[in-house]
């Protein structure tokens, strides 16, 4: 397997001789935006691309971060005129493979091992967007922050000082366009947090102490670990 794919599962790994090009993209470059016109899948094999849209009044809602070995898209097969519906941004130095869509449907025309297994990925990926927009609409402010923090844990989460360490460095403003709330609200809950003991701080990044309270205080439905992830 070639290095950067270890999220791909075995059936998944044949895009890998599918025809491509590889592409680089800097910090703050987009692979695509909402509204262009489909042209690729992408496979990352560094860096870490986040997933997104703008509000009509100029607001920015994140919905996951893609990291190394996953795969980048939004992508609809077999669909005439389909369209990007979010914007896809580098948040680092970006390396990865671009499979046009048109060699794409070709390979799962061809491979119903390779269909099945691509059509199981784009369900558990639309699963994924949709329990992040029934946190975002259904258990408010505090239900919108404490569900990210999760996702965050279960995505990037290392233990680490009696707690979960979340090791990706995120500004307030950032975690709150994952929130869809502001800069000053979150910085109020999160200050709140800390002095619950519920999360702590070091250099930087956010430590979960106490998962249990958080899941508790929304009435976490203990969704699998697959779907309560910000990849």
């Amino acid at each position: 397997m070639e290095s950067g794919t270890d999220h791909l599962t075995p059936e998944l790994e044949k895009l890998l001789t599918v025809n491509h090009v590889v592409k680089e993209y800097q910090k703050g470059d987009y692979l695509f935006r909402e509204g262009e016109a489909v042209k690729g899948l992408y496979i990352l094999r560094s860096g870490k691309v986040q997933i997104g849209k703008v509000t009509p009044d100029g607001r920015e809602l994140a919905l996951k971060i893609c990291g190394t070995g996953q795969m980048v898209g939004e992508i609809t097969v077999f669909a005439e005129g389909a369209t990007y519906l979010l914007d896809a941004r580098a948040l680092t130095k970006t390396v990865c493979l671009k499979i046009p869509v048109e060699e794409l449907e070709q390979s799962l025309e061809k491979d119903p091992a390779l269909a099945m297994a691509f059509l199981k990925w784009m369900g558990i990926d639309q699963q994924k967007t949709q329990t992040r927009f029934r946190d975002l609409m259904l258990h408010g402010k505090k239900g919108a922050l404490y569900s990210t923090l999760i996702r965050l844990g279960n995505s990037y989460g290392l233990e680490a000082d009696g707690g979960l360490l979340i090791d990706i460095s995120l500004t307030n403003q950032e975690l709150a366009n994952f929130c869809g709330m502001s800069r000053e609200m979150v910085n109020r809950m999160l200050s709140d947090l800390r002095k619950q003991g519920t999360v702590g701080m070091k250099d930087g990044k956010i430590i979960l102490y106490n998962i249990p309270k958080l899941k508790f205080d929304i009435n976490c439905e203990e969704c699998p670990i697959y779907l309560c992830k910000i990849d």
